[in-house]
C-alpha cells in the first residue's frame, strides 16, 4: 500500500546519471555591497583620526566668540604650554633657536601665515616675547588661536551675567501635632 512513485526530473529514472549538465555562464557584475562596507569603514576612522593629527603640543586654549579665519595654505603654529615652553608645530625650540628657524621660513615663504597659540596659564610677558620674535622674523600674516566659546551671549561677544545666588531662606517651621 505504501509505496515511493518517482517523477520524471526527480533523479529517479534509468537514464538520470547520464544526463547533460547546463553550460556554465560566468556572471558579469560586479558586488559592489562589499566595496561600500570598506569604504564606509574607511570613512568612520578618517573621521575618528583627522582631529587627532592636529598639533599635538597640549595648551588649554582661552575662549573666544571670534570666528574662524579661512585660507589656503597650511599656516605655521607656534604654541606656547604652560610650562612656557615653545614648540614650533611640535618642535621644541629655545627663543633664539625660533627666531633662526623663523626667519628661515620667511626667506622660503615670505606671505606664510603663523598661528600663535598660547596655554591661558602662560604668562602675558611670554606670550609678547614669542610674538616679538615672530613679527621679527618678518612675518605680518600674524593670528592668535583660541577655542570657540560656548556660553556666550549673542550680544557682539558679550558675556551674558549670572544672576547672583540668593541667601538662603529659613525652613518654615511645622506646628507642634496636636495630643
Amino acid at each position: 500500500m505504501a509505496g515511493v512513485i518517482h517523477s520524471a526530473g526527480s533523479g529517479g529514472g534509468g537514464g538520470s546519471r547520464f544526463r547533460r549538465r547546463q553550460a556554465f555562464n560566468p556572471i558579469a557584475d560586479i558586488n559592489v555591497t562589499p566595496l561600500v562596507d570598506v569604504m564606509l569603514v574607511l570613512l568612520i576612522i578618517f573621521m575618528i583620526t583627522a582631529p587627532l593629527l592636529q598639533v599635538g603640543v597640549p595648551v588649554d586654549l582661552p575662549k573666544t566668540s571670534a570666528q574662524q579665519v579661512g585660507g589656503k595654505d597650511e599656516p605655521l603654529v607656534v604654541s606656547v604650554n604652560s610650562k612656557g615652553e615653545v614648540f614650533l608645530g611640535e618642535t621644541p625650540y629655545d627663543i633664539p633657536a625660533l627666531a633662526a628657524k623663523l626667519k628661515a621660513v620667511h626667506e622660503e615663504k615670505p606671505d606664510q601665515r603663523v598661528f600663535m597659540r598660547g596655554d591661558k596659564a602662560v604668562d602675558y610677558g611670554k606670550m609678547m616675547e614669542v610674538m616679538g620674535v615672530v613679527i621679527d622674523s618678518g612675518f605680518r600674516q600674524l593670528g592668535l588661536l583660541g577655542e570657540q566659546a560656548q556660553q556666550l551671549g549673542k550680544g557682539g561677544g558679550t558675556v551674558t551675567p549670572v544672576p547672583a545666588p540668593r541667601a538662603p531662606q529659613p525652613a518654615p517651621q511645622q506646628p507642634a501635632p496636636r495630643r
